[in-house]
């Protein structure tokens, strides 16, 4: 699998939300509305997700196995701070 584009929309509002990304996987699938957020252990990834009936977020896509989820974050954190680093400079 090869991620062929990413794009980051920072957000702005003051909050654990920091970006929006969308990333194109191969060059021929998209998956919107990833976010980026600030925890207490740095940032993280959170998936597409939808609420059920019942109340609970689902997520709408994801990874199947720890490798991808970690190669994901791993990218989408750095290309969310470098467009930080190229806003700032």
């Amino acid at each position: 699998m090869k991620i062929s584009d990413i794009r980051i929309k920072i957000v702005e509002a003051a909050g654990k939300l920091k970006a929006v990304a969308s990333i194109t996987i191969d060059e021929c699938f998209v998956v919107h509305d990833i976010k980026i957020l600030e925890g207490n252990r740095g940032l993280f990834v959170m998936m597409p997700s939808r609420k059920s009936a019942d109340g609970i977020y689902k997520d709408v896509a994801h990874p199947i196995n720890t490798e991808t989820r970690e190669m994901l974050k791993t990218v989408l954190v750095q290309a969310y701070s470098d467009k930080m680093a190229e806003s700032a400079g």
